[in-house]
C-alpha cells in the first residue's frame, strides 16, 4: 500500500455534495476528498457519493466537511488519522444546516438515513 496524497492547497468543489446538487438531492453530513476536494455525502445519506467517489478515484483519504471537525479518514485502511489543514474553507456555511440543503431534505428524512 502506498500512502496516501493530500494535497492541502486544493479548495473544495463547492459548499454541498456535488452529486446531490446537480440531481437535486440531499444528504447528511458532508465528507471533502483531500486528494482533489471532491465534496461528497456521507454514508449516512441516502446516496453515499463520498464513498463512491472514493472507489471511482481511487483517493482514499477524506476530511469532515461539517463546521467545528477536522478529522481525517481512510477509506482503504479503514482508520481515522491525522492530516494538515486543508485550505479553506473547511467546512460547508456554518447557516447551512444538517441534513441539508435547507429545502430538499424530507419530513421524513430520519426513515432514509443508512
Amino acid at each position: 500500500m502506498t500512502e496516501p496524497v493530500i494535497d492541502s492547497v486544493v479548495p473544495p468543489s463547492g459548499t454541498g455534495c456535488a452529486e446531490c446538487d446537480a440531481a437535486g438531492g440531499w444528504w447528511v453530513h458532508l465528507r471533502r476528498c483531500a486528494t482533489c476536494g471532491h465534496v461528497g455525502c456521507c454514508d449516512s445519506s441516502p446516496a453515499q457519493h463520498a464513498t463512491a467517489h472514493f472507489r471511482s478515484s481511487g483517493h482514499p483519504v477524506v476530511q469532515s466537511f461539517e463546521p467545528g471537525e477536522d478529522w481525517f479518514w481512510d477509506y482503504e485502511r479503514e482508520v481515522g488519522l491525522s492530516g494538515p489543514e486543508l485550505a479553506p474553507p473547511t467546512s460547508h456555511p456554518a447557516d447551512q444546516p444538517t441534513p441539508g440543503p435547507a429545502g430538499r431534505v424530507p419530513a421524513d428524512w430520519r426513515t432514509r438515513v443508512h
